[in-house]
């Protein structure tokens, strides 16, 4: 089978890290996993500096890769201020993000789950451009409120849907969800909604990652998200684990007999080029660190 991966390094992977990566070496280390094969990126997300300043120059950042050859960028935004800077910047796909935890959602996005949706709904309307796909935070498992009730996950994918987003991403952001309940909870989500496109989101805080990719596959889950050097975590999330590592995907996608487009020992390359310029990175000045 042909699995897209898109590595999230720059987004998920540099907002947790208590660092600031220049412009210039974002740029760098897209252009390097670009040269690996890697068709398609998240590379920034539009939110407050002030909370994450990691992020702060995403507007530069998209403006230097926008016509890369031979990859798709797509950038986060969790409201309307965000995605009219997406939008400016030139971003032509962006994720705009709900979570399926109120406790998630009043930290990460400082409003409750219907406001948010509420929110989007009129900001998604109001810009016919670019293409949009979702995220949906704490799918399965929550730091505040334990496991998610699948029927609150529906409610959202619905909601998206009544959006006209058709394309949804599911997150285990704490990455400790078990892996036949996430499948579990997938498959309700699939045979409600048979319709909409998934792709899974998943962090690895008991190395079970890989498990779940392997059955989401056998659900017929063609798509996953992962970060160069399994680097990543929400500074929104307590206890969240880094992000499923793109090099061990790729290995064991390909040890299992599918296909990616993506070389090994170019993304070798890449992923020792993402952590040299972590380690070489200035700190984040206390002054401008997030709330978590």
């Amino acid at each position: 089978m042909q699995i897209e991966i898109t590595d999230v390094f720059l987004r998920d992977g540099l907002q947790d890290e208590p660092v600031i990566v220049p412009t210039a070496g974002k740029v760098q280390i897209a252009r390097a996993a670009t040269a690996a094969g890697i068709g398609r990126m998240e590379i920034a997300s539009f939110v407050n500096p002030k909370r994450v300043p990691q992020m702060a120059d995403a507007d530069d950042v998209v403006t230097a890769l926008s016509g890369e050859p031979g990859v798709r960028f797509t950038v986060l935004a969790l409201n309307g201020r965000g995605i009219a800077r997406a939008v400016a910047a030139g971003a032509s796909e962006v994720q705009v993000v709900a979570s399926a935890s109120q406790a998630h959602s009043n930290a990460n996005a400082g409003a409750g789950i219907e406001q948010v949706l509420d929110s989007l709904a009129a900001d998604v309307a109001a810009h016919p451009q670019p293409g949009f796909f979702a995220g949906i935070s704490t799918a399965f498992t929550c730091p505040f409120e334990g496991e998610i009730d699948p029927s609150r996950l529906l409610r959202l994918v619905r909601a998206f849907k009544s959006m006209g987003i058709t394309d949804i991403g599911l997150a285990d952001t704490l990455g400790t969800t078990p892996p036949r309940r996430l499948i579990s909870n997938v498959k309700r989500i699939q045979d409600a909604e048979p319709d909409l496109a998934y792709s899974l989101h998943l962090h690895n805080a008991h190395g079970q990652a890989l498990d779940t990719v392997k059955l989401a596959i056998d659900a017929g889950i063609a798509r996953f998200d992962a970060a160069l050097g399994g680097y990543g975590g929400c500074p929104f999330a307590p206890g969240a684990a880094g992000n499923l590592s793109t090099g061990e995907l790729v290995d064991f996608l390909h040890a299992e007999g599918h296909t990616t487009g993506i070389d090994p020992a170019g993304l070798a390359k890449a992923t020792d080029l993402a952590r040299a310029t972590i380690s070489s990175a200035p700190p984040v000045q206390p002054d401008s660190l997030s709330i978590h």
